[in-house]
């Protein structure tokens, strides 16, 4: 059946959409969050005019034809755009075929270890190790993430000292018992990041992300090389061919692809897949509670090298206030540390008719000829 209509529903900081295709049957998705509008905008501008009339069923097909069609305009905008078209054809097949989209990908509806993502730089030690402890005893966490260095910081912390205060801080508060990561997004040189990397081995800390700046794949790899812990990134690359240079050259321990900001389903499982031929784990990002961590739950129960966790957003209204009201019911309950995949079909969600109702609403149709 081809496809005959594509709607987003957007703010800034959300975009859903929805695709109809001519026999009535419906699928929701979701473009990247952060300046939604602006790729809704690229969704019906420069994705809409390939992939109406297209044939719904053949996902993998329209992926591929919409970045060629729109060679001149290549960049992450339009991958953040593809993936709401993919993610929300993923959900029309499965409620066609009466399965999850975990199951459409070859995986079964279960649990998952969560461990709690802090996103906060402007945080003291003491505060980030106390709500640490909150959430262990609330949710049952067992793993946790949180910030060194500042974003994109040259070698600059947050606030001088904060990075070797916070590291030993947290672990002292939780004991050995709880796994430790922390991710630098960008923010250390090489040398400065093999210093704290080897103050993070001394604290049990397993997981070192993004040390160097993400684009400078050899200064990752220098870091990889002269650590034992994994040395992780990838969120925020969305070409094909930049994945594979990234695997190849063994810049990484861990990938950690972005769903929405690689451009769905279809591109994730090819970039899962080159990384357990390599031996790699993939232990996606999902910053937030958007559809993307729906999306990676999904993923991590379908691909065979998935890795440790699910990255799970501890932020509260003060830092995400856009993420709230989206789901007649929430798919994000945490029980003792995990999360669920349900065996409902396709993403197994609602939008809320409310959030719907204040969106900005535009739409694309075809008509059969």
């Amino acid at each position: 059946m081809k496809i005959s209509k594509i709607e987003t529903f957007t703010t800034q900081d959300v975009g859903f959409v929805r695709v109809t295709a001519e026999d009535g049957a419906q699928g929701w998705g979701q473009v990247s969050t952060y300046h939604s509008d602006i790729s809704a905008l690229i969704l019906h501008r420069q994705i809409a005019p390939w992939a109406l009339g297209h044939d719904s069923t053949d996902i993998a097909g329209i992926v591929d034809l919409v970045p060629e069609k729109e060679h001149k305009f290549p960049g992450s905008h339009l991958f953040r755009a593809i993936g709401g078209l993919d993610t929300a054809l993923w959900d029309m097949a499965g409620k066609r075929a009466g399965k999850s989209v975990c199951e459409l990908l070859g995986g079964k509806p279960g649990r998952l270890r969560a461990y709690a993502s802090s996103m906060k730089r402007d945080i003291t030690p003491d505060d980030e190790a106390r709500r640490f402890l909150k959430l262990r005893d609330q949710f049952g966490f067992d793993a946790f993430k949180f910030r060194v260095a500042a974003e994109c910081g040259h070698d600059i912390d947050e606030w001088p000292g904060r990075t070797e205060a916070i590291v030993p801080a947290v672990r002292k508060a939780l004991g050995d018992r709880v796994a430790l990561m922390v991710d630098a997004n960008s923010g250390f040189s090489p040398q400065r990041a093999i210093e704290v990397g080897r103050m993070l081995e001394d604290h049990g800390v397993c997981h070192f992300e993004e040390p160097c700046p993400y684009w400078e794949l050899e200064q990752t790899r220098e870091v990889r090389e002269a650590l034992t812990l994994d040395v992780t990134g990838g969120e925020q690359d969305c070409y094909i061919p930049i994945w594979r240079h990234m695997i190849e050259m063994q810049a990484v321990d861990i990938i950690q692809p972005d769903i929405c900001y690689l451009g769905g389903m279809v591109r994730t499982m090819r970039v899962a897949a080159m990384g357990a031929a390599a031996g790699l784990p993939c232990t996606p990002h999902c910053a937030n509670w958007s559809l993307v961590t729906l999306f990676t739950m999904h993923l991590l129960r379908a691909i065979p090298n998935a890795g440790n966790y699910l990255e799970f957003s501890i932020e509260e209204a003060d830092y995400y206030p856009w993420q709230y009201g989206l789901y007649r019911k929430s798919p994000y309950d945490i029980v003792d540390g995990h999360a669920t995949v349900s065996d409902e079909p396709g993403w197994g969600i609602e939008i809320h008719p409310d959030w719907l109702s204040k969106a900005q609403h535009q739409v694309s149709a075809w008509e059969s000829r």
